[in-house]
């Protein structure tokens, strides 16, 4: 089940037990809830999440925003308002208006912005799930990792070495994907899939 428990223990230990990414907010409230005891009625339902404040306004003007109508498009529903900081990125390097690879829609300007505000600090978070390169591209983002990484070396200081095992790190998991993929059964293929080193620790998972 991908639904949630709130469990206090009786030493008054919270414990939040399921969930997903996706069901964050009302996991936070319900832990909140349990920890405070009587506290104002939560307002999470209505804060925006980052985007999504000015976001209609952009949408209906998106194709005076400086680039093509599907390359705006794309960045809105990526990023929603937050869009205009991908655009300043770009305006103050030109460069990272190209695309990444010609395989998917993503521009230079998205890594750096995964970077920058987004506080992304590995290839492998970065074309895993800032981006859906490694899902959305036939050959998992292998094409797109050594300039991803160029991108990233640059705004976090990485020398050479760090940015090759960075890449050698994000190669080996994509790895570790196919192999899991060809297993007979989940077991087997949970066993090859975790075998990849940990971009930050080095070991297997």
């Amino acid at each position: 089940s991908r639904e949630h428990a709130v469990i206090v223990s009786d030493t008054g230990l919270i414990t939040v037990a399921g969930g997903k990414y996706t069901t964050y907010r009302v996991m936070a409230r319900d832990a909140v809830d349990a920890a405070a005891g009587t506290v104002p009625p939560s307002r999470t339902e209505s804060v925006p999440l980052v985007g999504a404040d000015g976001y209609q306004e952009l949408w209906d003007r998106r194709a005076s925003l400086g680039v093509d109508v599907d390359v705006a498009e794309h960045l809105l529903h990526r990023h929603g308002s937050s869009t205009l900081d991908v655009l300043e990125a770009i305006e103050a390097d030109p460069e990272l208006g190209r695309p990444l690879i010609d395989e998917a829609p993503y521009l230079r300007a998205e890594i750096a912005h995964a970077v920058t505000n987004e506080g992304a600090l590995h290839l492998d978070d970065v074309l895993t799930r800032r981006t859906r390169i490694s899902i959305e591209t036939r050959d998992r983002g292998r094409i797109a990792a050594p300039l991803a990484a160029e991108i990233m070396g640059g705004l976090l200081g990485w020398d050479r070495e760090r940015i090759d095992r960075e890449i050698e790190h994000y190669l080996a998991r994509v790895q570790a994907e196919l192999d899991s993929q060809r297993q007979p059964d989940d077991q087997t293929a949970d066993a090859a899939r975790m075998g990849a080193p940990d971009v930050r620790t080095g070991q297997a998972e």
